[in-house]
């Protein structure tokens, strides 16, 4: 097989910009392809060539094959890599990419198709003898075929797209009057999300670890594992923390669930990249969940505890080398962390985030992997996943690599849109992840009332600051005005800083050639801003030197706060007003997206807590439910619509 020269990437943010950088260094050419959304991105910035392929809507971009073909045609690119998500398991896209002479950088379409297909590959799984949890993977869909299958398996028991992933399309249903219900919102969220409404139905193991392993396969046949994960702190299915190696592996363990995956590999000739996914219970049994037949977004904690760089074993496979090394020659060396960065806000039930990106300083000390596409001054769209990127960390031990990435968690500075900073930084702090004894039921089990689920009031210390940053920011735009006119300390300044619906009165007293005074929630401060350039504020605060990065414009304040990030607002001069919500009667829109659903009309009568609206924003549904009792007065969206964060969508009186 020829040696490859220019490699196409067929995905965007961080994946592409990972991509990027190994094939560049191995001496690649890279083609980064752009939606009309993403035309400034980095992964557009980095890369040697890059060409446009249509507007925002995935559909008619990153899922458009005739356009990524016809951009490696016009660039003369000989390889297309696909990342994760997207294409990257498009059976049809490999396909495609074989029929126009283009090496596909993945395993073979055939594969990808029975793999793809929880059911199908559940059935192949069977055959091949790889343990698998009781369930229905049968063809027939019906409801009534279902409910029937549903009884047999018994309950709980788990709905899960058949071509689905990341949680989409994925239900747990306790007692049969949930069923249909439930099944009809899987089945929705499969069809927009994957293209298909086949389901399946599986036996629900009640907090299971998440172990997966990762193999790799070439083109003279041989296949290896590299280690396992454990990928069990998940969120709504979707994977939070990861970590290599599971901290109650043992060896004998890890060569049996090594040996299962090899199965399933060889069951359908695997070459390249691809992971087995387990689920293991409390007696040290597992069970097959998926086989994902691409990257994982996780890769990065194998490489650290490897030394090994899995894109470019992709790249070399992709030239029909052979694997570097053989199973026994595979060494695993300390523990590595890694957690998602995600642009939703946990106060409220994890809604998806849109945005400017104000500022995004990742961590620079303690010598974190970052892996993320993000640039300053970016549009966070409501059109792709909400993950921002990835943060890192390798140590001797599983308790140096959590330590590692608890700082890099709490030193990265991201400010202008909500993001899951905070959460991230408590579940790598909470006692029972310390002790490496938890399950997927760890989020709901230990953090169902957490306090960083919670709308976050500012302590005193952070309303003083905001105080004084605004402070300074009007002595500077005005200085003839305010430089040294308060001259008597008994005369404060009276400031009220706002959070969302919420302020506080703040007292600031500032005499030239002294500390601020301040008062904020019953506590006194003395606070002198050492420095403060627009970007990072050196304060001194009853004696203790610290630096916060900030942004303040026209009375808007973006405050770092390690971890997270804080909006407070300068409410003195505004009027007290409350924002409509959905316990008023006027139901505004939670963040940008699509209506895919409208239950109600005019004129109807709803009831507290009714569903009257689904919203879809970064490849989610949102249930948007009436806050009160009423008539709904007046309807101002239909299904198709796209709408705006805050945008009103209906009035119920």
């Amino acid at each position: 097989m020829p040696a490859l020269k220019k490699i196409l990437i067929a995905n965007r943010g961080e994946i592409a910009c990972r991509i990027q950088r190994t094939a560049q260094a191995l001496g690649y050419r890279t083609v980064a392809v752009f939606s009309d959304a993403d035309a400034d991105a980095l992964h557009v910035q980095i890369a040697d060539e890059a060409i446009n392929i249509g507007p925002a809507p995935v559909q008619q971009s990153y899922l458009n094959i005739p356009a990524i073909l016809d951009a490696a045609r016009r660039t003369g690119a000989d390889a297309i890599h696909p990342g994760y998500g997207f294409l990257s398991e498009n059976a049809g896209f490999a396909r495609a990419c074989r029929d126009a002479g283009l090496t596909f950088i993945g395993p073979s379409p055939e594969a990808i198709e029975l793999m793809g297909s929880k059911r199908l590959s559940k059935l192949a799984m069977l055959d091949a003898g790889v343990p698998c949890i009781k369930g229905y993977q049968g063809a027939e869909q019906d409801d009534a075929t279902l409910s029937r299958e549903a009884e047999r398996i018994g309950f709980p028991l788990m709905i899960k797209a058949s071509a689905g992933g990341g949680g989409r399309g994925m239900r747990l249903v306790h007692e049969a009057s949930e069923l249909l219900a439930q099944i009809r919102t899987a089945r929705s969220e499969a069809l927009h999300g994957f293209g298909s409404d086949e389901l399946i139905l599986e036996q629900a193991l009640i907090d299971p670890r998440h172990v997966e392993v990762q193999l790799f396969g070439d083109q003279q046949g041989n296949l290896i594992y590299l280690g396992e994960r454990d990928c069990s702190i998940q969120r709504r299915h979707q994977k939070v923390i990861e970590e290599a190696p599971c901290p109650v592996m043992t060896a004998e363990l890890r060569q049996a669930m090594g040996e299962a995956a090899l199965k399933a590999a060889r069951a359908v000739n695997y070459v390249g990249a691809g992971t087995v996914e387990f689920l293991l219970d409390a007696r040290g049994q597992f069970y097959f969940l998926e086989m994902n037949t691409r990257l994982q977004v996780e890769h990065p904690v194998t490489e650290l505890i490897t030394g090994l760089d899995l894109v470019a074993w992709q790249l070399h496979v992709a030239e029909g080398l052979p694997l570097p090394l053989r199973q026994e020659q595979v060494q695993l060396s300390g523990h590595a962390m890694e957690v998602r960065l995600y642009a939703e806000d946990p106060t409220q039930t994890f809604l998806p985030q849109t945005g400017r990106i104000a500022a995004w300083e990742p961590a620079s000390q303690g010598g974190a992997r970052i892996d993320h596409g993000l640039i300053e001054g970016q549009q966070v769209s409501p059109f792709y996943d909400p993950l921002l990127g990835k943060i890192i960390a390798h140590g001797a031990t599983r308790e140096e690599a959590r330590r590692k990435l608890l700082r890099a968690v709490q030193d990265s500075v991201l400010l202008g849109l909500a993001s899951n900073q905070r959460l991230l930084a408590s579940l790598l702090e909470h006692p029972r992840f310390i002790s490496g004894e938890f399950s997927t039921g760890f989020i709901p089990t230990y953090f169902a009332d957490h306090p960083c689920l919670h709308p976050y009031v500012p302590d005193a210390e952070e309303l003083a600051i905001a105080a004084a940053l605004f402070y300074q920011a009007s002595a500077q735009a005005h200085p003839a005005v305010l430089a040294g006119w308060r001259n008597n300390a008994s005369v404060p300044l009276h400031y009220r800083i706002g959070l969302e619906d919420q302020d506080w009165p703040v007292q600031l007293n500032a005499v030239p050639g002294e500390p601020y005074r301040v008062e904020a929630a019953g506590q006194a401060f003395e606070l002198s801003i050492i420095q403060c350039d627009g970007r990072w504020a050196s304060l001194e605060i009853d004696g203790i030197r610290r630096r916060h990065a900030y942004r303040l414009d026209a009375g808007e304040l973006w405050l770092f706060t390690r971890p997270g990030s804080l909006r407070l607002m300068d409410c003195t001069q505004a009027l007290v007003s409350s924002a409509a919500s959905a316990s008023s009667g006027t139901l505004k829109a939670p963040m940008d997206g699509a209506i895919v659903d409208v239950l109600v009309t005019e004129g109807s009568t709803v009831s507290k807590g009714q569903l009257l609206v689904v919203l879809e924003a970064m490849k989610m549904e949102h249930p948007l439910k009436s806050g009160i009792d009423g008539v709904l007065k007046r309807l101002q969206v239909r299904v198709g619509d796209q709408v705006k964060n805050r945008q009103i969508l209906l009035e119920v009186e």
